[in-house]
């Protein structure tokens, strides 16, 4: 069986304005990457919108309403914080977004596919419930996490996270639930300011903090002498990846100096992990990533793991 990819041209609408690094130019790199001749097996869909149903299972009600109520003109848009931008499009790519994670959930829990990648922005894990910040507007992996147990019974489930920032809104969603499990290896210092070793929820949070200018063998180190051990004591049901590639060398937002290799190499292992763990399992999503080329060649590499580990 093939990997599942979803995206939908919705993603493009969401337009933080000019200079952001968090731009629809992210997407279009990604999308050409996974168009060439090598990923003609991908199965590739639209993305669905999620329902508040869905949403609500991480975010409180009133919290998605005061989201999705923000239609801005076509050319105007709403400052949520310095960071944080919504267009007129962003309601229904962030939907979009969050709609892609559930649709590999079921895809995958179904046995319809092993793996699913879901090339969608705007990005989700520094989301928390009542706040959007970093780019982010729903936590998109934790809804998905939320979704497979409320609908496919998946009993424990395992989010994965090797954005060079550190996930705080996964982390926050995730944090005093014994069921789902957050391990992290990122840059610190750096945005959003958390994630130290000593943040560990209640036992279900592993965090790997990397110092700036960190390479792809302390990158590898930290997974397979801390994270991936973890993640493999959980017994997931389940794993899903929230795919970052702003560690890499090339990145303007961060310090940390890994490259394609090491992505296509934890990618790997993490397959291997599902395969012994949850039948192979694997749902990853688009987070981070703000130099096109690096973004591109990444992703491409991630997913050409996906496909043959």
């Amino acid at each position: 069986m093939s990997v599942l990819l979803f995206s939908h041209r919705a993603c493009l609408h969401h337009d933080p304005g000019p200079h952001h690094p968090e731009c629809p130019d992210r997407l279009r790199a990604v999308l050409k990457a996974l168009d060439s001749e090598e990923f003609s097996d991908l199965i590739r869909d639209e993305a669905p919108q999620a329902t508040v149903e869905q949403l609500t299972r991480v975010h409180p009600p009133g919290y998605v309403d005061a989201i999705l109520g923000i239609r801005p003109e076509p050319d105007d848009s709403v400052a949520l914080d310095g960071d944080t931008v919504m267009s007129w499009g962003s309601a229904e790519a962030a939907l979009r977004a969050a709609g892609a994670g559930i649709a590999g959930v079921d895809a995958v829990c179904r046995g319809e596919v092993r793996r699913a990648f879901c090339a969608v922005r705007p990005p989700g894990h520094h989301a928390e419930p009542n706040r959007p910040m970093g780019f982010c507007l729903f936590a998109n992996a934790a809804v998905a996490a939320r979704h497979a147990q409320a609908v496919h019974g998946v009993a424990r489930v395992g989010v994965v996270d090797f954005d060079v920032h550190h996930g705080n809104g996964t982390q926050a969603c995730f944090e005093t639930n014994a069921t789902l499990f957050y391990a992290s290896s990122h840059q610190s210092p750096c945005y959003p300011g958390t994630g130290e070793a000593h943040e560990t929820g209640v036992g279900n949070i592993v965090n790997a903090p990397l110092p700036p200018g960190a390479d792809g063998a302390a990158f590898r180190a930290a997974w397979a002498d801390t994270l991936l051990p973890a993640l493999e004591a959980f017994r997931p049901g389940l794993v899903i990846i929230s795919a970052g590639f702003d560690a890499h060398a090339r990145d303007p937002l961060a310090q940390l100096r890994v490259r394609e290799a090491d992505f296509g190499w934890l990618t790997t292992e993490l397959c291997r992990l599902a395969d012994r763990a949850c039948g192979g399992k694997v749902v990853s999503l688009l987070e981070g990533g703000y130099d096109l080329e690096a973004l591109a060649s990444s992703t491409a590499t991630h997913v050409r793991a996906l496909m043959h580990a």
